[in-house]
Parts: C-alpha cells; sequence; structure tokens
C-alpha cells in the first residue's frame, strides 16, 4: 500500500471514492451457465450436497440454482458470489427469491459476510423449513468501507431437502447494484502496510524461561502495548508494530542486568522518533469509571531515564484517529484495526505465539470496560501466561493457551470462536443421541436429538448421570472449568453440558441413576451429522410469535418474533389478563423500543453504558442513561419476562427495557451475564474470539456483567418436572398472572 505523511493523516481517514459501470454483468439472475454450473459464482461445504443450474423450476429467466441434499449427511452447503467493489455506502442490502423442498434438520436461507468480521446474517434465526414456494427473502447489513476487504453474498442449505435459488438483487442506499452507478472506496494507505518483512516467520527462539527473562518479558509486554496505543508514530500508522516487536527481541533476550535492559528500551522508543507537544491531552475525568493506571511504570524497577520517557509519551500522546484502535459510531466499543490473523501459520512461532499474548493482553488492557470484575486482577495475566505461550508445544497447547488466556475475562461473550480445530478434534465429532443439562445440580437427561433414537439410547428423560468414563461428573466439570470461558457458572455449565457427552471414540461408559436404580450401559455414540442436534434450537419461522393461552393470558416469544408482529401483538392482546414474553432464547429482532414503549405510560429509563476514550486509552466514562418512550395508551395487565441461562446479550438487553414497565416481573433463574455489543479481535494462527465491547449498567450505577438479570422471582426445572414434560418457569408466571 502506499506511503502517506503524517500530516496527512487525518485526511487520510477520509474515503476516496470513484463510480462502478452504470451496468455490471454479475450473473445474480444465474442466467450464465458453465456445465449446468451458475458462473461466477463458488460453493463451500459438504461435497455430498449436489448444486447445480435447473431449468424446470424458476421464478424468471430460464434458469434458477439448486443446492440439493438427499443423502444421509445432515451438514450444509453454500453457494457463494464476491462482489467485485467495496461500496461507500451505509447499508448494503441483499435480496433473493427462494423455493424449498421438504427441507428438514436445519433450514434454507440467504447469507451475506462483509470481511474481516464486519457483518455477517445467515438468516438462522429465521430460515426456511419445509416445502414452500418461490418467495422473495432479504438480509440487511450497516457497510462499514473503512473496515471492509471483501462482500460475500449466496445461498444456503443446512440439513437434508432442496432449494432453488433466483432473481438476487444487491441495493445499497437504495441503488440497485445491476442497473445504477454506485460509489466505491479505495482504501487509505500507510507505511505500516507496507512492511512484510516477517510475513513468513519471526525468527525468534526462546532460550529456557528463568525467572529474570520472564520478568523482562513481562516488562516489554507492557511497554509494547503501550506504545501501540499511545506513541503518536505508532498510532499513525507509519510502524508495522507487530513486526517492530521481532526487531526489538534478538537483542531484548539477551540482556545481562537491568541497566542493558532498560538501555535497549530507552533506544528502541528513541527510533520512533520525539514526540510533539500535545495541547489537548485531557487528564482523566474526574467521573470516569475507570481511570488510566500506570503505576507499572513507578513499581517495574525502571531507570529514571526510561520512566521520563515512558511519562512523556503519556502526558503526549496521539489524539484522533488511531491505525490500531477506533470507536463503533453511535455506540463506542472498540473496533480493533488493521491486526493480522495470520491465518498461514496454523501452529505460529515463538515469535508469533509472545505476540498474541501481547495483543489480546494490550486490547484488554486499555479498551475492555469490563476488565475490573475479572477473578484475577487482569495486571497479573500477562506474567502468568508468557511460559504457558512460549511453551506451547503443538498446535493443540497453543489453541488451549488462547482458550484459557480469554477464559480469565470471565466474559460470556469471549470464547475461541474460530481455529480452534484441534481442540473440536480433541473434543471428537461424536455424540450422544440426547442433550443434557444441569438440574438441581444433577446432569439429567432433558431430550432427545432425533425422536427415533429414544428406544436405542437406553437413557430416559429425567434421568441423572453420575459418571462417565469411570469418572464423577463433578470431576470432569472442575477439570473442563478453565476450558469453557463464561460470565458465570450457569452459563459454563450451559456451553460444557453438550461437550461433556461428546468423544472422538464410538461409545461411553455411562453410570446413571435412572428411577431409584443405579445402572450402567456402554453408550454408542453418533456423527453430529447424523444428529438432528439443530431441531432444539431451530425456531420455526413460519410460526406466529404470540397466542393466547388459557385464562386470557397472552404469550409471546422473541425467537421468531418480526417487527411487522408488534402492532398485532399490540392489537391482539390489549385486552388480556397478562402478558408472559418468553426470552429464553436470543431474539430474532430488535424489540425494546418499539415493543418495551407499550408497557410504561411515560419516558423511563433502563440502561446506561460505559464507553473507552481512544484518546485516553483505559479510560471509560457513562453515557447518559437511556429511556424508553412512554406510551399514550400503554398495555393494562400484568407483564411477566421469562429469562434463563440461555437468555443473553440482546436478550439481557432486552429484559432490562421490560423490566422498566411498573408492572413486570421477571421470573426464571440467572441469565449469561454478557451484555452490550461485542467487538472482534484475531490473532495469529487464524484464532478469532470477541470480547464485551461496552459496559451495561442500570441506570442507578448497578452493573449487569458477570450478575446477569435476577430475576424477581427465582425459578428453575425440576428433574420431576422434565419427567413429566412440564414447563415450570412458565407455570409459574401463569400463576404470578392469576393472582
Amino acid at each position: 500500500m502506499k506511503k502517506i505523511t503524517l500530516s496527512l493523516i487525518i485526511t487520510s481517514f477520509f474515503l476516496q471514492c470513484g463510480l462502478t459501470q452504470s451496468k455490471q454483468n454479475l450473473n445474480l439472475d444465474f442466467e450464465q451457465t458453465i456445465q449446468n454450473f451458475p458462473s461466477t459464482w463458488e460453493t463451500f461445504g459438504n461435497k455430498s450436497y449436489k448444486i447445480y443450474s435447473d431449468s424446470d423450476h424458476v421464478k424468471s429467466g430460464k434458469f434458477s440454482a439448486v443446492i440439493e441434499n438427499n443423502g444421509d449427511a445432515s451438514d450444509f452447503a453454500a453457494l457463494a458470489f464476491n462482489l467485485p467493489d467495496n461500496y461507500d455506502g451505509k447499508t448494503i442490502h441483499l435480496k433473493g427469491f427462494i423455493k424449498t423442498e421438504n427441507v428438514t434438520g436445519g433450514y434454507a436461507g440467504l447469507w451475506m459476510r462483509i470481511d474481516p468480521q464486519v457483518g455477517f446474517d445467515n438468516m438462522n434465526k429465521r430460515g426456511i423449513t419445509g416445502t414452500t414456494d418461490w418467495k422473495e427473502y432479504d438480509i440487511t447489513l450497516p457497510l462499514n468501507p473503512y473496515k471492509t476487504d471483501k462482500i460475500v453474498i449466496g445461498g444456503l442449505l443446512v440439513g437434508k431437502g432442496k432449494m432453488w435459488l433466483d432473481d438476487f438483487k444487491v441495493i445499497v442506499d437504495g441503488k440497485d447494484l445491476n442497473s445504477q452507478k454506485i460509489a466505491v472506496l479505495e482504501k487509505p494507505t500507510f507505511p505500516a502496510d507496507k512492511d512484510t518483512a516477517f510475513d513468513n516467520g519471526s525468527k525468534i527462539v526462546f532460550p529456557a524461561l528463568s525467572d529474570a527473562l520472564v520478568n523482562n518479558l513481562e516488562l516489554l509486554g507492557n511497554v509494547w502495548g503501550f506504545l501501540k496505543y499511545h506513541h503518536p508514530a505508532i498510532a499513525a500508522g507509519n510502524y508495522n508494530w507487530d513486526y517492530e516487536l521481532f526487531r526489538v527481541l534478538p537483542d531484548y533476550l539477551n540482556v545481562k542486568n537491568n541497566q542493558e535492559r532498560d538501555n535497549i528500551l530507552t533506544t528502541w522508543i528513541d527510533k520512533y522518533g520525539s514526540v510533539p507537544a500535545c495541547k489537548k491531552c485531557d487528564p482523566a475525568s474526574k467521573d470516569a469509571v475507570l481511570k488510566p493506571d500506570l503505576s507499572w511504570i513507578d513499581n517495574s524497577n525502571l531507570s529514571n531515564d526510561l520512566k521520563s520517557k515512558l511519562k512523556e509519551i503519556y502526558a503526549n500522546r496521539h489524539q484522533g484517529n488511531n491505525y490500531y484502535i477506533a470507536l463503533t459510531p453511535d455506540v463506542g466499543n472498540p473496533t480493533f484495526e488493521h491486526e493480522n490473523r495470520y491465518n498461514k501459520m496454523s501452529y505460529p512461532d515463538d515469535g508469533f505465539r509472545l505476540l498474541c499474548l501481547y495483543k489480546y493482553w494490550s486490547m484488554v488492557e486499555y479498551f475492555y470496560p469490563n476488565k475490573h470484575l475479572t477473578n484475577k486482577k487482569w495486571d497479573t495475566v500477562l506474567k502468568e501466561y508468557i511460559p504457558t505461550f512460549i511453551n506451547s508445544k503443538d498446535e493443540l497447547a497453543y489453541e488451549l493457551a488462547a482458550l484459557q488466556l480469554i477464559g480469565e475475562l470471565n466474559d460470556t461473550h469471549a470464547n475461541l470462536w474460530g481455529g480452534g480445530d484441534q481442540i473440536s478434534a480433541l473434543r471428537g465429532n461424536n455424540f450422544a443421541p440426547f442433550k443434557g443439562d444441569f438440574v438441581e445440580n444433577k446432569f439429567v437427561v432433558t431430550d432427545y436429538y432425533n425422536p427415533e433414537f429414544s428406544e436405542v439410547a437406553r437413557l430416559k428423560i429425567g434421568d441423572v448421570i453420575t459418571h462417565i468414563n469411570g469418572k464423577p461428573i463433578r470431576s470432569i466439570v472442575d477439570s473442563l472449568r478453565p476450558y469453557y470461558p463464561a460470565s458465570n457458572d450457569a452459563a459454563m455449565l450451559r456451553d460444557m453440558s453438550v461437550d461433556l457427552l461428546r468423544s472422538s471414540q464410538k461409545t461411553i461408559s455411562l453410570s446413571y441413576i435412572s428411577g431409584n436404580q443405579r445402572k450402567e450401559t456402554e453408550l454408542s455414540l453418533y456423527e453430529k451429522g447424523k444428529l438432528n442436534m439443530y431441531r432444539l434450537y431451530k425456531v420455526n419461522a413460519n410460526e406466529r410469535c404470540f397466542k393466547l393461552l388459557d385464562g386470557n393470558i397472552g404469550y409471546v416469544t422473541l425467537a421468531n418474533i418480526k417487527q411487522e408482529d408488534i402492532p398485532d401483538i399490540k392489537e391482539r392482546l390489549r385486552d388480556t389478563k397478562g402478558i408472559i414474553i418468553d426470552i429464553r432464547n436470543y431474539p430474532s429482532t430488535f424489540v425494546p423500543f418499539a415493543l418495551g414503549s407499550w408497557f410504561v405510560s411515560r419516558s423511563t429509563s433502563f440502561v446506561k453504558f460505559t464507553n473507552g476514550n481512544i484518546n485516553n486509552p483505559e479510560e471509560f466514562t457513562f453515557t447518559k442513561p437511556l429511556e424508553i418512550p412512554g406510551n399514550k395508551n400503554p398495555y393494562k395487565g400484568k407483564l411477566v419476562v421469562l429469562v434463563n441461562e440461555i437468555s443473553q446479550s440482546q436478550a439481557e438487553y432486552t429484559a432490562m427495557a421490560f423490566r422498566a414497565g411498573k408492572n413486570s416481573t421477571i421470573i426464571g433463574s440467572t441469565t449469561a451475564g454478557a451484555d452490550g455489543n461485542v467487538s472482534s479481535i484475531v490473532l495469529p494462527g487464524g484464532l478469532s474470539t470477541i470480547i464485551s465491547g461496552i459496559g451495561v449498567y442500570y441506570p442507578n450505577g448497578k452493573e449487569t456483567q458477570r450478575i446477569g438479570i435476577v430475576p424477581d422471582i427465582t425459578v428453575k426445572p425440576t428433574i420431576e418436572g422434565i419427567k413429566k414434560g412440564k414447563d415450570e418457569v412458565l407455570d409459574k408466571a401463569i400463576e404470578v398472572i392469576n393472582k
């Protein structure tokens, strides 16, 4: 990429735009074919699925595209098309016609992805099932041209059945890509982008780790992260900061004493030039929730010269647009920019493994709003994990090290969401034919993935599993705890429960209690593709999201609610005795204001946030509380909201909004404790994760992170209730309304 001067940094963040040709032949109508396949399109997914052009069933023209799976595999396959440009706009809209036949065990839908991790939607919450005629569906994503490398669209089939696709359209800010001129982006370039010196490896090999070396590497990590987000020349994009680490490490690893160490660090800092005086570097707000803590500078046994340089950089730190960090407009969660995931290194070398630790630790140190809520003090984590990362002997050990590090956040949003293929292989691809959950502190069979497997499964719903392969359940849970990041135990057990009955072996030994009898069995496991695991989570988009229960009580689930349902809900349920809103799911659309306002008579505060500050990293301040607008004709009955450990993020935020109603009651159990918009992080070796990017609080300043939404009335399922097929949380809600 082209070099630009420091004086042009601010203006370079504004996009240079051109125009596409007025008519592009993109084959979005699937009319162009080569060997019975739509030209310009690509495929990925399970290769046993058939993907081809069809002339018998079309919406218009001569051809449509087909994805078909009539075999035993229950996986997915997708058609994909890479859009030719990066469009300068606010929103991008994908429309397309779909027809289906006998889609089961999953769904059919459109999908769109904006890389790297700008936006993604695959209709998994509103997918098409069964047999349906031609109907137009759509996806809308916000554009972020500054970050976008590629936009990909397509259709996909999950599970079995057949789908046809035809007449796609891509619309940017109301302009059709096929027929109108659309502004395209020419992204700004920076000197840092041209540094490719270590693309093939860091060439760093660590000696045996002594206590002194670990202490020195801890200091280097502190200095590296501090300079990344504070030094004007680095924040301006003049240096590839990943690779600058590899340039200083060889000499740094050979220091004999603290004086040599500090001299190297001082010379290193001087390399990046003098720091201009800052006229706008304000101190942290007196009302800041979190403030920068520079005590490590004074507590690290540094030379006076080095201390002085670091403090001078802080006093004259970078202001304005930053090459490595931005805040999402209108929300304020961090966007970590110009970060390379180094996909080609499945097992990064010594230097890149240390870089992974430094990167993640620094991102959290300066831009994680809940750093003060972790079990361990974050400033101790860096030193603890240096040996873990450096001594990771293979790809699996590296992935496990990253997963454990992520777990130190105690954030249910945070997990190893991409690149953990060795961990997945370790856990295995074979599963029990039934689902287990923790009920009354016991591991209980709660449902069958495939109803037809109920006979061969041997265990019945309500049976309590006590041992797996001879090990007590509680012992297994304790040993696996570090590898299941979560805000609280409820969310941790939720995520772990699926993997307890998972293995790379074909069978597992179970000890269990059925009735009053203790039993043992050698249970056959099944490949994931042969189980309909998606059935328990799939929402039927064709079902109404609301209904009337006995006793004139309304019931609304947010799992498949649509914006167009809200007027009907208000009209049909207005005169009910009470309404139950079920958020033991992830809402399919955003309803806190559109539906939440129906339950308040005047504007009511329900939430406030904390945001970071790129001009003063590590500072977090409160926003003004958000209010739900009042309704002149509010709902007059009782409102009961159902939550549990599945209620996470947007579900928790929505529950907070409903709690603002005067006549509302929240029933259920502790939620996942991870609210607010998330921020993506990529790490060496193709790893990816996310963090909760904003702090979420009640208007009175009470935190929700880790705590979750605490019910007014705690009700949890019981083993006896599960055996009888009862929904005890719903039953309690009905009881409350009938009082």
